[in-house]
């Protein structure tokens, strides 16, 4: 199981990004860290600078086909830096193309109404996103964890960090079957 883990050169919530990554590691799984710049990315601890980690592929040089499934952790400004990147939008809207699972928390999905794919799809997210989701025809639920089935792809989603061991639990066994 190859899983891009898709953030921004900064701005990403940490404990959104190296939860998950630690569950696709013990799923016996291979992450892989994908970005808009080469050399290392910031995370953040809500609004304070937390680690760096390494990029391992920028969006240039990442492929859909290379990889089994998309993480998107959240963070306020990672997402948001995101969408404004042709690329990154491209790629994230590659895996829904290529029918591949994409799972994505907190502020993640701003990146997905900005590839146009949550249309006639039900997620969550952080709650101020619901407005935004609603308005790329998205329908939003206050759950935990959301499975969507309804499209071309399967789509997980999570609320907050305190959703996390859901969100891993799940979009790990929807990534390996």
């Amino acid at each position: 199981m190859q899983v891009a883990f898709l953030v921004a050169p900064e701005g990403i919530e940490q404990v959104e990004l190296t939860e998950p990554w630690q569950a696709v590691i013990d799923a016996g799984g291979t992450p892989k860290l994908v970005s808009t710049e080469s050399g290392r990315v910031q995370a953040f601890h809500h609004l304070d600078k937390a680690d760096t980690f390494p990029v391992d592929r920028t969006v240039d040089q990442a492929q859909v086909g290379d990889f089994d499934g998309l993480v998107l952790p959240g963070g306020v400004a990672n997402p948001d830096a995101l969408r404004m990147n042709e690329k990154a939008v491209a790629f994230a809207r590659g895996f829904f193309d290529a029918g591949k699972p994409v799972a994505a928390i907190c502020h993640a999905p701003w990146t997905l109404i900005e590839a146009d794919v949550v249309r006639d799809r039900t997620l969550t997210s952080w709650p101020s996103l619901r407005t935004d989701i609603h308005n790329a025809g998205g329908t939003w639920v206050d759950e935990q964890v959301k499975v969507c089935t309804g499209g071309p792809n399967t789509l997980i989603t999570s609320r907050k960090p305190d959703d996390l061991k859901a969100f891993c639990d799940t979009f790990v066994k929807e990534f390996k079957s």
